[in-house]
């Protein structure tokens, strides 16, 4: 259970975060939330797909990092494998507390329980004055990108699916070692559709600034034969 509290240089002057990436460290994720300005940092590394939330009716874009809960293909050895790691796990383990009334400001929350919290050791989120560390100003500046990011995200799924261009994924997979691989619950753009766009739609994509991040997520597929290497590589290490 996490325990959220708004961080203060009063109770949280010494407290220190670990930078360490594993599993036990809270890393070991399947997919985590990302959003179409962070797809080009991310394109070159990971697929980026949609997922349906049913819970909360909307449809969400997601980074894909392994192919069942709780496995992350990108963590190795105390080290995340690949040259960006997505927001919405670097800023862990931060959040962003909602506003409690009109006109106040969003605050920085952290869970007080996550392995991440350094018992003497790790980086600093106060100075001995109280003032911010340039590493906590840093996570402020990242939590109101990704927050911005995810509100602006629903608008950009709203004209993709104004033209029609999500479609259901399924792929099965089968490693090297014989064993099933199965992604499934996921949609992407419908190429074909996409391709087939005429100059109207085109511009309109482009004006509302969605036509880049729909070419950076096709790039992004080319991620999950890179996916299914990594899967391969670990069933080899733990054979």
């Amino acid at each position: 259970m996490a325990n959220h509290v708004a961080i203060n240089p009063r109770d949280h002057k010494d407290l220190r975060v670990l930078s360490e990436r594993s599993e036990e460290m809270g890393d070991g994720m399947m997919c985590c939330i990302t959003f179409p300005e962070e797809f080009r940092s991310l394109q070159a590394y990971y697929p980026i797909l949609f997922q349906i939330n049913q819970e909360r009716d909307e449809i969400r874009c997601l980074v894909v990092m392994g192919f069942e809960n709780g496995e992350n293909l990108y963590l190795k050895d105390g080290k995340w494998n690949a040259r960006y790691v997505p927001l919405a796990m670097d800023i862990q383990p931060f959040t962003i507390g909602r506003a409690q009334k009109e006109g106040e400001d969003q605050k920085v929350v952290i869970d007080l329980d996550s392995p991440r919290i350094g018992d003497g050791d790790g980086t600093r989120i106060f100075e001995d004055s109280g003032m911010a560390t340039t590493y906590l100003e840093n996570v402020s500046k990242k939590l109101g990108y990704l927050d911005d990011g995810f509100k602006r995200s629903n608008a950009y799924i709203k004209a993709l699916q104004k033209y029609e261009l999500l479609e259901p994924l399924s792929i099965d997979v089968t490693m090297k070692d014989g064993s099933k691989n199965r992604l499934a619950g996921f949609q992407t753009i419908a190429e074909d559709k996409f391709n087939a766009l005429d100059g109207k739609a085109l511009a309109d994509l482009q004006e509302n600034g969605y036509l880049f991040p729909t070419y950076m997520m096709l790039a992004s597929l080319s991620n999950l034969t890179g996916l299914i290497e990594r899967k391969d590589s670990m069933l080899v290490a733990d054979a």
